[in-house]
């Protein structure tokens, strides 16, 4: 759970204690750093739906478990700017008309835990962690947290931290089922290792906040990124004992930045029932880009002028964009000086998707 750093109270005000007690760390990225339109492209995966029985025990030898697709090897958080990751993490993924399946490799010589408590700040051990955003709003996603003990922390996010959002922690995955299979031995640093398998089953039923339903239906396109928190420890006494030195983050989908709580930039998920689906980026999706590019100028301007800039001419962004398919959009904004919402239309995909100063995506539908 990679965290806001403290200066971004220069922007958005102060963070709350929640926040900080969940571990937000400064980084070297600095303040409006971390609001630059993203330039890496989010990875994809297609979800295939299953009619067979799944058993969670962490081990991933039914039929549906074989015939899924891994990810690619996770990467650094920074993408390719930052070495490879010397371990291998992998995911891979599937549905049935109940639960989103959750599997995940985790290569690891030392397998450890010392978290046994539900809710514990998990990240503090080694973990895997999943963020789930079902309509893709960058708003009211969800977070889970597993450790190689089977402990879990999950919470709901309102909002993201850069937007003064608070995690409610005493929000759980109700029903969900985890299983860790270990191929080692756990908190024995006398022998090598190999991997911790992560198998979960995420009720969709727990995902429909504000009596919203999340059950996917065919070509239902989520966001979705994995994180993996990898400390660098030392053997003493018998014992793990973690270096004091920042964690590494490793990832499916690289942010760019070392925050995972900028849902705009996770992968995309689609569900399918078919065999031979294959992923289409929405047109619309190619159009939001220009929305967080006045997201960051809007940051900018009012982070110089104190106030929110009321128009596109004073953000020096043109009205007509050019996308990379020929496609001409048209922005639009209107603003007063504590908020704003800029929209972006265009031939190819119907009314318009907007954003406000929160950074809430939606659409308008002619």
């Amino acid at each position: 759970m990679r965290r806001d750093p403290a200066n971004i109270k220069k922007i958005i005000g102060v963070i709350s204690v929640v926040s900080l007690m969940l571990g937000k760390t400064t980084f070297a990225q600095t303040g409006l750093e971390l609001y630059k339109p993203a330039k890496e492209t989010p990875l994809h995966y297609v979800c295939k739906e299953t009619k067979d029985k799944v058993v969670i025990d962490g081990k991933l030898d039914e039929a549906g478990w074989q015939q899924a697709t891994w990810t690619a090897d996770f990467k650094d958080i920074e993408g390719d700017a930052k070495p490879a990751p010397p371990l291998r993490t992998r995911v891979k993924m599937m549905w049935d008309q109940q639960y989103l399946y959750i599997a995940a490799t985790l290569q690891e010589p030392h397998i450890w835990g010392t978290l046994v408590d539900h809710d514990a700040i998990i990240f503090q051990d080694n973990d895997f962690e999943v963020f789930i955003d079902p309509d893709g709003d960058t708003h009211q996603y969800y977070e889970i947290e597993i450790n190689a003990l089977n402990t879990v922390m999950d919470l709901f996010m309102g909002k993201p931290y850069r937007n003064m959002g608070e995690a409610l922690i005493n929000w759980d995955t109700k029903g969900i089922i985890t299983a860790i299979h270990i191929d080692g031995t756990i908190n024995n640093p006398s022998d090598t290792d190999k991997e911790w398998t992560v198998e979960m089953a995420v009720p969709f039923s727990a995902l429909s906040f504000f009596n919203k339903n999340q059950r996917p239906v065919e070509n239902s396109l989520w966001r979705i990124n994995f994180s993996r928190v990898e400390w660098d420890t030392d053997i003493k006494n018998s014992k793990y004992v973690k270096q004091q030195r920042p964690e590494h983050n490793w990832v499916w989908s690289p942010q760019g930045i070392v925050n995972m709580h900028a849902p705009e930039r996770w992968g995309y998920l689609v569900f399918t029932s078919k065999a031979n689906t294959t992923f289409q980026l929405p047109p619309a999706e190619e159009a939001k880009q220009y929305l967080w590019q006045i997201y960051s100028a809007q940051l900018q301007y009012r982070q110089a002028n104190g106030r929110y800039a009321k128009s596109l001419k004073e953000l020096k962004i043109p009205e007509k964009q050019t996308g990379t398919n020929k496609e001409v959009y048209t922005l639009s904004m209107e603003s007063i000086s504590s908020q704003y919402n800029a929209s972006v239309s265009g031939s190819n995909f119907p009314g318009s998707v907007n954003i406000n100063q929160e950074g809430k995506v939606y659409s308008n539908r002619k």
